[in-house]
């Protein structure tokens, strides 16, 4: 979609606008939400970052997503002085920016030179959503003066709820809801949310999190829990420890198994075996270790650049009964 487009849809007599999911963890599906609810998420974002009129804001991300959406709708309440560029894994602006939303590889991608690292040091305010930011990323924007933030949001949401401080002495690694935000956690560990300026109704997550007063921290979602032998394995983890050890991009899914139930799979994009099998017994608890390694030529992932969780347990499942 173009920006164009969207301010057609934006502009028209409807009272909603059409969005589609990521599909990070299934099928994408479409959605109608209310203009009048994003103009309030809108609101919440800019009066907690301090935006004005006449601020700058860079809009780099895709339109047919929620996120891109989100930043012209802000432009609009707000009347920030939108900059646009085409979508792209590593954007390039001329502009001072004083509000950016980028997600993680635009990031890394710009923090692999001198030019890009200057680039994103002179945006007064950034936010980073729509994947896992890991500690190398996080640890790289640590040495920046200006104010760098982590997400926590779904389309459902329209787009963050909760932000929490990447760097400086306000780092954290709690997310913080905004004001009219409530949150719980319920029998299964899973984040409920009630915000009623942006969602209709309550909304169950699949993400599983550990609380502190309001804020929370996100261990990683429900459905990529692995039960295997009646040990709960969350695969995000996983992946968070296995991350400074592995050299080739990789992800955690499963595959069925008649003696465990389900066993844990690494899919990797090339990497020796030996040397894969090598780093897991060194790195993991027993019980979490791969109990099969496969090789893709390039893992299965969303366009939005999240793991397609379900697609790559389906590619496992083909891959090791060849």
């Amino acid at each position: 979609m173009t920006l164009e487009e969207f301010l057609e849809e934006w502009n028209n007599d409807s009272p909603f606008v059409h969005v589609q999911t990521s599909g990070s963890t299934g099928t994408p599906k479409a959605m109608m939400v209310e203009k009048r609810r994003m103009l309030n998420s809108a609101r919440i974002t800019c009066d907690f970052l301090g935006l004005k009129a006449g601020d700058t804001a860079l809009l780099c991300m895709s339109l047919d997503y929620i996120a891109g959406k989100m930043m012209v709708v802000r432009a609009l309440e707000r009347g920030l002085k939108l900059i646009a560029e085409e979508p792209s894994g590593h954007p390039s602006w001329d502009d001072d920016i004083v509000f950016a939303a980028m997600v993680p590889l635009q990031v890394y991608n710009l923090l692999q030179t001198e030019e890009g690292c200057q680039r994103l040091m002179k945006i007064h305010h950034l936010i980073i959503g729509g994947g896992a930011i890991d500690e190398a990323l996080e640890q790289a924007l640590q040495h920046f003066s200006n104010a760098v933030w982590s997400t926590y949001g779904m389309t459902e949401t329209l787009s963050h709820i909760a932000l929490r401080r990447l760097n400086g002495e306000a780092r954290s690694l709690w997310y913080t809801p905004f004001d009219g935000v409530e949150v719980r956690q319920n029998d299964d560990g899973c984040l409920v949310i009630n915000a009623p300026a942006v969602s209709d109704g309550v909304l169950v997550t699949n993400d599983i999190v550990e609380m502190d007063g309001r804020r929370f921290r996100v261990l990683g979602r429900k459905d990529n829990v692995i039960c295997s032998g009646g040990i709960k394995i969350q695969v995000e983890e996983v992946e968070r420890l296995l991350k400074p050890h592995v050299h080739v991009p990789f992800i955690f899914t499963r595959a069925k198994d008649e003696r465990l139930g389900e066993r844990v799979v690494m899919m990797t994009e090339g990497g020796d075996k030996a040397q894969m099998e090598s780093v897991c017994r060194q790195v993991l608890p027993r019980y979490w270790q791969p109990r099969a390694y496969v090789t893709i030529d390039r893992l299965p992932m969303t366009e939005t650049g999240k793991p397609a969780r379900r697609e790559a347990e389906l590619k496992a499942a083909q891959l090791l009964t060849e």
